[in-house]
């Protein structure tokens, strides 16, 4: 039996310069923040979220799987 998948939102991050205003926060918190946005454009319940697929250039201190870190951070259910 096959399930039927769907993408219901997207979103991405904001793009800054270098030593601006969001060279404070890593990859993960700025995959955060465009995964709440997604969810609350989307206005499903983070719960709800089966899957997350994120990609970025590796960043230094960043730790293993940055996309599973960003989908724990914003709610979704551990699996």
């Amino acid at each position: 039996m096959s399930e039927e998948i769907v993408v219901v939102s997207a979103a991405r991050t904001p793009i800054g310069k270098f030593g601006g205003a969001l060279s404070p926060l890593g990859a993960v918190d700025l995959g955060t923040v465009a995964a709440r946005a997604a969810l609350e454009r989307a206005a499903l319940p983070a719960q709800e979220v089966s899957e997350v697929i994120f990609g970025h250039a590796r960043q230094a201190g960043n730790g293993p799987n940055p996309a599973r870190q960003i989908a724990w951070r914003s709610g979704c259910p551990e699996t």
